[in-house]
């Protein structure tokens, strides 16, 4: 099922549609199907929004209130829960936020250590930190979900060039050890506080807009994107490192006020703690659900599954 579910408040209808992407599965031997997710990206418009009815910030799937009963009412069941986490950089007298003491003091300590050493992200140098980014993006997401969706290179190329009016390059940050890329973190300036503007029109107008509002920096929100830790150095304090690094630039550039960290899965406590720690605070919930086909087969929440897999490997 498709990420882009829309209807009307009516039941009738909603089941409809339920009822012709149930047939579509079954006749393909599908024991279950899930929604709302997203084909292609792991990482954006995936999941139905049941808490934190506030402006989403790009890439952030935004539902009607009434599309949770309709799931519910119909049989879908929570899969797996997910999590977006924010966190003040500046306050109201806009000076930075510190982070805790004792993320800053791991932080400090890892980066003085032989062999580790930090880069942003340039687009002079792009095919060689796409390389990086893909390397530990696969390894860490892998880990998480079966029917996870490798990353392309190629693709992860054609969104950065996309996206370059966007890109701030101070915001992607890459962790190496000895060279080999462990950790990367990208955040990317909220687009949506630009194209909340234009009503869902883009002509020449509004890029000349567009280009004020970026000028003027309109966009003082910051939304972590994609981010991962090769499982080798997982719980190792580099992505406390890496947030060091974000730190010293949030201190250059004033604008910058607010950061989003979306989305963590309810099956990920390590990066939930990671958050936490940060002094971020839960502030919104999307939810991936499952509807069973095939009744005779056992629900079960995904977090549990892999719980189960976990204990399986060890024995």
């Amino acid at each position: 099922m498709s990420v882009f579910f829309e209807v009307i408040e009516n039941k009738e209808a909603a089941f409809l549609l339920f009822n012709t992407a149930l047939e579509w599965h079954a006749s393909r031997g599908m024991e279950a199907m899930d929604g709302p997710i997203n084909f292609g990206e792991n990482d954006n418009n995936w999941g139905l929004l049941v808490e934190g009815f506030m402006q989403q910030g790009f890439g952030m799937p935004y539902h009607k209130k009434y599309y949770r009963s309709f799931f519910e009412d119909y049989g879908f069941q929570n899969y797996f829960e997910q999590f977006s986490y924010h966190r003040d950089v500046r306050g109201t007298d806009k000076k930075i936020v510190q982070f805790p003491e004792r993320i800053m003091k791991i932080a400090e300590w890892l980066s003085r250590r032989p062999g580790y050493s930090f880069q942003h992200f340039e687009f002079r140098n792009q095919r060689k930190y796409v390389k990086d980014i893909v390397e530990i993006y696969n390894s860490a997401w892998s880990v998480f979900k079966e029917d996870f969706t490798p990353l392309d290179p190629a693709f992860l190329e054609e969104s950065l060039e996309k996206a370059k009016l966007v890109i701030d390059e101070k915001l992607i940050w890459l962790a190496y050890f000895n060279d080999k890329p462990i950790a990367f973190f990208v955040l990317f300036p909220d687009l949506n506080q630009i194209l909340k503007h234009f009503k869902g029109k883009m002509h020449f107008w509004n890029l000349i807009r567009f280009v004020y509002f970026k000028a003027t920096h309109e966009m003082n929100r910051m939304r972590a994107v994609a981010g991962g830790v090769h499982p080798t150095y997982q719980n190792s304090g580099v992505e406390s490192a890496i947030f060091l690094q974000l730190y010293k630039v949030f201190g250059t550039k004033p604008w910058y006020k607010e950061l989003e960290l979306s989305w963590v899965g309810d099956f990920n406590p390590k990066m939930i703690a990671i958050y936490e720690a940060l002094g971020a605070k839960k502030a919104k919930t999307h939810i991936t659900y499952r509807y069973m086909i095939n009744t005779k087969l056992p629900f079960g929440r995904y977090k549990d599954e892999m719980s189960g897999k976990q204990e399986f490997k060890q024995e």
